[in-house]
């Protein structure tokens, strides 16, 4: 599936990437603090032309308000950011222009049909009737809900109602897409058919910031990676650069009889003269994990260890790390990915939950625009 960016816009994505090959967002030692509490303390990062970052991080880390920062929804105490060589902060209109944002809350009308939704926010961003009417139907079929757009949003699934908030912001074709949690409280379906979306996005050239609270997801989709930590950036590199920094693979073992597990985890630390940490047991499941300092060789001693205390496996394998492991190991162990908005951010309102998802050039004050 391919979502058609430029079709009818006199310039194309790549017209807009910054000449010299700079980067698409570009945040430099950015501050942020709310009173006594600090939220930023010196954040710099940049994603390239085209490609998706995902931004993790233990909740309260401090993901959200670079977010808003970038999307010119929040300004920061010090530091700069530039969205395709635009600076946010001196020119935060021109910015908005080419930034689309689909935030943690519904963007949508409930009263009004998908279709209506979709016009609106593209009247309000300046389209002409016949154009924003245009582009709803041609978003409304390449995101799947096209059968479903003269319906009120109120009857929509939570999977439909999310595709028709990342549609809502590319009702201008934005260059830029920033993600905060789109596929939170979706169930497996739904997530899968927003992320088939979100890949035809990428196909097509739209640079993208993501946040997200599933780990599998930016290990899957993400070029790049920006671990953020107590307000500031503490690792960024390709997932595979991020597992690496773990240093070992790791034995996963499974146990016939789960209630085995404490006992298997203390003979595998025994024979292999291993520390607690290196060794993790899920009674619940049966599985356990042993940190592989000599690969094949950690995996057939611990084979030999539960062998020779009589407990039965059913499963022995050997696999890199995953970025669960080397985002709990870069964070000292704290989980927990997603932000949650405390003490600066209280959940919003309906009505400035709707002004968050929509393309960000859309009109502000007065205007009267009819759907």
């Amino acid at each position: 599936m391919s979502v058609v960016l430029t079709k009818g816009y006199p310039h194309s994505v790549l017209d807009l990437i910054s000449p010299g090959g700079a980067p698409a967002i570009e945040a430099a030692d950015v501050v942020k603090s709310f009173g006594a509490l600090t939220a930023l303390t010196g954040v710099s990062l940049s994603v390239a032309p085209g490609t998706l970052a995902a931004l993790l991080g233990p909740n309260g880390a401090g993901k959200t308000t670079l977010v808003r920062i970038i999307a010119t929804l929040s300004r920061p105490d010090s530091g700069r950011v530039r969205v395709l060589g635009v600076d946010v902060l001196a020119q935060p209109a021109r910015a908005r222009g080419l930034i689309g944002l689909t935030g943690q809350y519904a963007g949508l009308d409930e009263g009004l049909t998908g279709r209506d939704n979709l016009v609106l926010i593209g009247r309000l961003a300046g389209l002409r009737r016949l154009a924003a009417v245009d582009r709803a139907a041609e978003l409304g079929a390449a995101f799947g809900v096209a059968h479903a757009l003269d319906r009120l949003v109120r009857t929509y699934s939570g999977g439909m109602r999310r595709r028709l908030d990342v549609a809502a912001s590319l009702m201008t074709r934005p260059a830029v897409l920033v993600l905060d949690e789109p596929t939170t409280g979706l169930d497996p379906a739904s997530r899968r058919q927003l992320w088939e979306v979100i890949a035809g996005l990428r196909a097509d050239g739209t640079t993208m910031l993501l946040t997200t609270q599933y780990l599998h997801e930016a290990d899957r989709f993400a070029d790049i990676v920006h671990v953020l930590d107590h307000g500031r950036i503490i690792a960024t590199g390709t997932v595979s650069e991020l597992k690496s920094r773990v240093g070992r693979p790791v034995v996963e073992i499974r146990l016939q009889h789960p209630s085995a597990a404490p006992a298997a985890a203390a003979a595998v630390r025994g024979r292999l003269a291993l520390p607690p940490a290196d060794v993790r047991a899920d009674p619940a499941s049966g599985w356990l994990t042993v940190a592989a300092a000599d690969d094949t060789g950690t995996l057939l001693a611990a084979a030999a260890a539960l062998r020779a205390d009589g407990i039965a496996v059913t499963g022995l394998a050997l696999r890199e790390p995953s970025l669960d492991e080397a985002f709990l190991a870069l964070t000292d162990g704290r989980q927990g990915v997603g932000e949650r908005p405390a003490l600066a951010y209280e959940a919003p309102a309906r009505g400035r939950a709707r002004r968050l998802c929509r393309p960000l050039g859309a009109r502000g004050g007065g205007d009267r625009v009819r759907p």
